[in-house]
């Protein structure tokens, strides 16, 4: 039986949509208290609106989590208002694909400001309140789950740098966990394959051709990556969920 998160602080960026919306309604289900953190204020106040009216505890932080003193912020504000903080799910993310002769070098660096360094400089805020609560929490665990993707995985056409990113989060995490792996923080990274999501509108006329690489399938839904976020972090102590691969049954 998995255990519930009464008594935690979960942080999660990019809850304003997709999968970072979907994991914060479901660790406030399971029972967490939630520190939603996104630069889009108003979709925030919806989704807390919703998760207290559920009963839950829900703080909005309405950050670009780009800077890093705005991204330390955001964890001090949490850990003041919230008291503690357990667990860190770094879910923001853009995908700007496009022939790489072409595509504007801004969106190259946009890719790897929020993919890349707005992970990293939430996680380094987030570590020392994380070791704190590995090591006196009610769980005797913190956990960091990073949304990576199949494309950390596997390189594509016209997805350079959207590669790069994530090959960079999937990398990282693993050498995270091999660091705090004697502490009680447990580090993990989901890698989702075609998601139903807002992802995939973030470049208009992208010349990135989906469907060949995908295929027609069924795509998954934010609930299911978030089903396993909720399964990473409710596990006993002793159980560590390093990495999971998460496809569309028809993907190949």
């Amino acid at each position: 039986m998995t255990e519930n998160l009464t008594g935690t602080v979960a942080m999660i960026s990019g809850a304003s949509s997709g999968i970072g919306r979907a994991a914060a309604r479901r660790l406030a289900g399971a029972g967490a208290s939630v520190a939603l953190v996104a630069r889009r204020a108003g979709r925030l106040e919806e989704l807390a609106a919703e998760l207290r009216a559920d009963g839950g505890t829900a703080l909005v932080v309405a950050a670009d989590l780009t800077d890093a003193d705005t991204a330390a912020a955001a964890v001090e504000t949490t850990v003041t208002a919230l008291g503690r903080l357990d667990t860190l799910v770094n879910a923001a993310g853009v995908m700007l694909n496009g022939a790489s002769d072409e595509t504007p070098l801004s969106e190259w660096d946009r890719m790897v400001d929020i993919n890349l360094r707005g992970l990293m400089y939430v996680t380094k805020a987030a570590l020392p309140h994380l070791l704190v609560a590995a090591q006196h929490g009610p769980r005797s665990v913190a956990d960091v789950v990073n949304i990576s993707s199949v494309a950390g995985r596997f390189a594509a056409p016209t997805v350079a740098l959207y590669n790069a990113t994530k090959f960079a989060v999937t990398g990282a995490t693993e050498a995270w966990r091999q660091e705090y792996t004697t502490r009680n923080l447990r580090f993990s990274v989901i890698e989702p394959g075609r998601t139903a999501s807002e992802l995939f509108e973030h470049k208009a006329n992208s010349d990135t051709d989906f469907t060949a690489a995908f295929g027609e399938v069924e795509a998954l839904h934010t609930d299911d990556v978030a089903d396993a976020v909720g399964y990473i972090v409710t596990n006993p102590r002793r159980v560590a969920v390093n990495e999971i691969v998460i496809r569309p049954t028809d993907q190949p």
